[in-house]
């Protein structure tokens, strides 16, 4: 199954239902035969949505009608199982554009995560696209595969998952110079920057994700030391919502601000030196003690509990299954879109 494929008819028994209710609030469920959503509003059986086309409204037990659509993108990467934090949609929609991740791109993705970034990734590469992601952990790999075959019905023929350590495997996995775009959302970055010069084409870009100052701050300077790299660039991105209804127009109360930094790079030819960047004269020097601030420990990081884990896999292979279940009554009936 290609990443292009997408669910569209009629609700089935394993489509992943988005449901908004009784003042504006989201509930996600995945239908099943004899399925039962329960609030304090009521009861909403799965039979009475299973048959409906997308975009319909429904009423529960007590006559709270609900709007159900099949979530978009944005929608499932908010609500589906995680293993670890997600990238955020508005950040997986800058690393999209700022790496240009174009139809048919070979790109690698470190570490996998969730797997929020890779459904982006993706529907970016297209058919003919290779996306190959690493991740150091099997939970959080299986957590992954999982949330990608629930939202496309089946795990991609463009996707490789491998469990390791990109530092060793990238070199055994893909050809030196043979991967057009590199997207990292790791801790420390600068520790695989070397194998990540090797295996980009002349022209290719690296991108960073990283979440605090310290991390952004090395990883841009390693990549300047390394000399085979164009000066990095570094931003962020924050999205403000709007309040709109008749005259009353202002902002929301409350915004998506910081989540993390986006710092692209593009690969030099080998042997090239790009000319010199002027710049004013600046405290650019750092020390031991400074290099001790930027490591992967004084960063932190904030763990899963094995047990929370264990939960949100059985959530993810259970949405999984029912997306392969939905996707086979689609293949029988000949309505697949």
């Amino acid at each position: 199954m290609t990443a292009a494929s997408r669910p569209s008819g009629p609700f089935r028994e394993g489509d992943r239902v988005q449901l908004t209710g009784p003042k504006n609030r989201l509930h996600t469920i995945t239908l099943t035969a004899g399925g039962e959503m329960h609030t304090h509003h009521g009861v909403l059986f799965h039979r009475d949505l299973i048959g409906l086309p997308d975009g319909s409204v429904v009423t529960n037990s007590s006559g709270h009608e609900y709007l159900a659509l099949r979530p978009l993108l944005r929608d499932f990467a908010m609500s589906m199982p995680r293993g670890a934090a997600i990238v955020y949609p508005k950040d997986a929609a800058q690393i999209v554009m700022q790496a240009d991740i174009f139809p048919g791109a070979t790109v690698v993705e470190a570490g996998v995560g969730s797997g929020a970034l890779s459904l982006s990734l993706l529907r970016a590469i297209g058919p003919s696209g290779r996306l190959v992601s690493f991740e150091r952990r099997d939970d959080f790999a299986d957590v992954a595969r999982s949330n990608v075959e629930t939202f496309f019905g089946a795990t991609p023929d463009t996707w490789d998952v491998v469990v390791g350590d990109l530092q060793a495997a990238l070199p055994e996995v893909l050809a030196a110079g043979s991967v057009d775009r590199v997207v990292l959302d790791m801790l420390a970055p600068w520790e695989v920057m070397d194998v990540v010069a090797d295996a980009l084409t002349p022209g290719g870009v690296v991108l960073c994700y990283v979440a605090t100052a310290t991390q952004l701050s090395r990883v841009a300077e390693y990549i300047r030391g390394t000399g085979c790299f164009t000066d990095p660039d570094a931003s962020e991105t924050m999205v403000r919502g709007w309040h709109v209804e008749g005259l009353a127009v202002r902002p929301d109360h409350r915004m998506v601000a910081h989540t993390g930094f986006l710092l692209t790079a593009r690969r030099l030819a080998p042997g090239t030196i790009a000319p010199e960047v002027k710049r004013r004269a600046s405290k650019s020097s750092y020390g031991d003690e400074d290099v001790e601030l930027w490591t992967p420990g004084a960063v932190g990081d904030r763990d899963i509990t094995d047990k929370n884990l264990r939960k949100r896999a059985r959530e993810a292979a259970k949405a999984a299954e029912g997306a392969r279940r939905a996707a086979a009554s689609r293949d029988g009936d000949g309505s697949a879109q």
